[in-house]
């Protein structure tokens, strides 16, 4: 089995639909929503685009705590729904073998853990599961922590890769860090017509992305607290 893994599309409808139209991932045989999937402009378009692919959804804190803009084009079922996704899910991925989906990490939906996280965090955290695939911080990152592999799939709808295009994971039998390009043009002009209040942030980050480098030294900063 292969598994193309999707996370923090955070309601980007164009770049979801250009990932979800790549034949390395039209080609998968399970697509996972890594979390973080609504909270952006177009938050049903993104719901019911994967709900159409059966993907299996893994919980994000943006999930869990949606509020404002994205929440109120959401019906209180369907906002029921995201905060009942479960926190982890486990897929056997051929050539892999049992490999754990979280968000964050497996023992927390918000925990910051980046490519530069000191090992005995690393290790804490992910309890010695032998790969953990998750995202929250979107920086892609393949790391070895003692018995487990941490793999980041990086952000599809809002990446913090110092260039434009969506970021995922395609896993079995090998793990592959990949990225998709689209009109990202196009993409902003659609989301600033949506009236979504946080357009022109969106807009910010996918026109001129965070590099990998500032992002991780910022998020490492924010989960030590300073």
């Amino acid at each position: 089995m292969r598994v193309a893994a999707l996370y923090d599309v955070h309601g980007n409808l164009p770049a979801l639909e250009a990932v979800l139209a790549d034949p390395r991932c039209s080609e998968a045989d399970v697509v996972v929503s890594g979390g973080d999937l609504c909270a952006g402009p177009m938050p049903l378009e993104t719901l019911e685009l994967l709900r159409r692919r059966r993907a299996v959804f893994v919980r994000g804190n943006a999930d869990r705590e949606l509020t404002g803009w994205p929440a109120r084009r959401l019906t209180p079922a369907q906002r029921a729904e995201l905060r009942a996704w479960p926190l982890t899910a486990t897929l056997a991925v051929g050539g892999l073998g049992d490999v754990l989906f979280c968000h964050a990490s497996p023992r927390r939906d918000d925990e910051i853990l980046t490519r530069a996280t000191p090992d005995p965090v690393v290790a804490e955290a992910c309890a010695g599961a032998a790969l953990v695939v998750c995202g929250h911080t979107h920086v892609q990152y393949d790391r070895v922590v003692g018995a487990t592999r941490v793999v980041n799939a990086g952000s599809v709808g809002a990446p913090y890769e110092g260039r434009a295009a969506a970021f995922w994971a395609l896993l079995g039998p090998e793990v592959q860090l990949v990225s998709t390009e689209y009109d990202v043009d196009a993409a902003v002009a659609s989301i600033r017509a949506t009236g979504y209040d946080n357009a022109d942030e969106l807009a910010q980050i996918l026109l001129s992305p965070y590099g990998s480098d500032e992002a991780t030294e910022e998020l490492e900063a924010r989960r030590r607290g300073a």
